[in-house]
């Protein structure tokens, strides 16, 4: 059974962490590691003497600042950066261009990864119908995906400051083009915890055969405790590296030797009162609990057919459609944060499998397919209305065709581009069939509604419920945000 927030407890335990050690260790009759644990991911019982304008004091500053429209969420990351331009930007003037020699105007004083010269103008490799009710015009490589448009807020004016795939992805999942930031994730559960102490309250699910160019550092805490970093599963093997148990060990020995190494770490922390110490014995004890929960979430094969063939599904394989499945699962148990990465959208056109008219329409196929099943599966279990459901890369691709080295390739490849791409979020108190957001006749720049990365962060964080300038973390010597020093919600996407 989940357990939700208690924020007396957690503010009991802040309490007893600022007295001496001695008397910390004296007075935690319950143990170390589920005090830790139940402060850490906001449970437990309380039974403090605080007076009510103490916890209402830190209530102020825990807890959200208003109400949320969401209270969870699961965003899909399409590492490599999905071409806006044969999915959701519908440019009709561009195919007039195709094949002629890019304007200077659109090269003098830009920065590109591979561009060189003089490119040629591409235009669309896809065709465009408007869709739904709302008449949103999606291309014809997301078929299903055209189902679920007046559920949907369509952004096409995202807008980043970085062109190459690491930064952009750090900037986009940490607020920050450089190492060490906290992952959204991470600040979610530092703030809101999870609903369930037996599972963490953010997990990583990877398909397309890679982890992000970031690495695993979009999923990291940062500066924030350890406990808060995303949690990687699999859907195939071990949910968890390390979950079962190793040859010849039954639960009883494992459970008697976390309860040895934990007493270690206990007397640790009594020495030198390092607070990680605390975390690390949380994170025995989750471990230990996992062996049991992790397993049962994971476990796809209990699905009805007809949910299988839904979301595309082959239970014991990695795939997108699996890690769409294990999302919607792991939601319903609690979880606070659900983060899907699915890298291979970097469609330079160097290689068939990276060509527009070819490769682009393969790798969408099974995509569509499972996450139009997930809004749908989410919404039929009337989760969709507080699950915020976000898709999106880190950032477009240019109007011109790449054209590396200086020459021309045999295949339809387009380069990164920082100034428009397009970002899909649904449910979770976003308005449905609605498009924001207009870019020039050929998706160059945004003209209408820009909306930079850090605004999307202060949008999400509002719709979780806090106000992203008033939620910091103290470290090194100041405090820092999500957001940075920028960002505003994006009022004209919140119904």
């Amino acid at each position: 059974m989940s357990k939700r927030i208690d924020l007396t407890s957690e503010y009991q335990f802040r309490e007893m962490q600022s007295r001496t050690r001695r008397h910390f260790i004296k007075q935690c009759t319950t143990g170390l590691g589920s005090i830790a644990l139940g402060s850490l991911l906001g449970c437990g019982r309380s039974n403090s003497t605080n007076t009510p304008a103490d916890i209402e004091a830190f209530v102020r500053k825990q807890v959200p600042h208003f109400a949320p429209s969401a209270k969870r969420i699961i965003y899909l990351h399409m590492a490599g950066a999905p071409s806006q331009l044969e999915l959701f930007d519908y440019k009709p003037e561009l195919a007039k261009l195709d094949g002629k020699d890019c304007p200077q105007s659109l090269l003098e004083g830009k920065k590109f990864a591979f561009i060189q010269g003089v490119p040629k103008m591409l235009g669309p490799q896809a065709e465009f119908s408007p869709r739904g009710n709302s008449g949103m015009m999606v291309s014809e490589n997301l078929p299903h995906f055209s189902t679920i448009v007046d559920d949907v807020t369509l952004i096409n004016t995202m807008h980043t400051d970085q062109f190459n795939h690491a930064p952009a992805q750090l900037l986009l999942q940490t607020g920050s083009p450089r190492l060490g930031r906290p992952s959204m994730g991470s600040w979610v559960t530092y703030g809101l915890g999870s609903e369930n102490e037996d599972l963490p309250g953010f997990m990583v699910l990877v398909s397309g055969g890679n982890t992000p160019d970031a690495g695993k550092s979009v999923w990291g805490s940062g500066f924030l405790p350890s406990v808060y970093q995303g949690v990687q599963c699999r859907s195939e093997g071990d949910p968890v590296l390390y979950v079962s148990n190793p040859s010849g060990i039954d639960g009883g020995l494992r459970k008697k030797t976390i309860d040895a190494i934990n007493q270690i770490n206990e007397k640790e922390y009594k020495e030198f009162g390092d607070p990680e110490t605390l975390t690390r014995i949380s994170q025995y004890e989750m471990a230990y609990r996992m062996q049991t929960s992790v397993p049962d979430v994971m476990d796809i094969n209990d699905e009805p057919e007809y949910i299988h063939e839904m979301y595309g599904t082959e239970p014991g394989k990695t795939s997108f459609a699996n890690n769409c499945l294990l999302a919607r699962r792991l939601v319903e148990k609690g979880v606070r944060f659900v983060q899907l990465f699915d890298w291979g959208w970097d469609m330079h056109g160097v290689a068939e499998r990276e060509a527009l008219d070819t490769g682009l329409p393969i790798k969408c196929k099974p995509i569509d397919k499972a996450m139009t099943a997930l809004v749908k599966d989410l919404k039929q279990r009337g989760l969709l209305d507080d699950t915020l459901v976000v898709w999106g890369g880190e950032f477009g691709r240019t109007p011109m065709q790449e054209n590396r080295g200086g020459k021309e390739w045999p295949f339809k490849g387009r380069d990164h581009h920082t100034e428009a791409f397009p970002v899909w979020m649904a449910g979770g108190g976003v308005k449905g069939g609605f498009t924001l957001g207009e870019t020039d006749e050929i998706g160059y720049y945004g003209i209408k509604d820009k909306v930079h990365v850090h605004d999307l962060q202060a949008t999400i964080m509002h719709l979780m419920g806090m106000d992203h300038e008033k939620f910091t973390y103290f470290a090194q010597g100041r405090d820092f945000r999500l957001t940075d020093v920028s960002g505003k919600v994006v009022s004209k996407v919140i119904a």
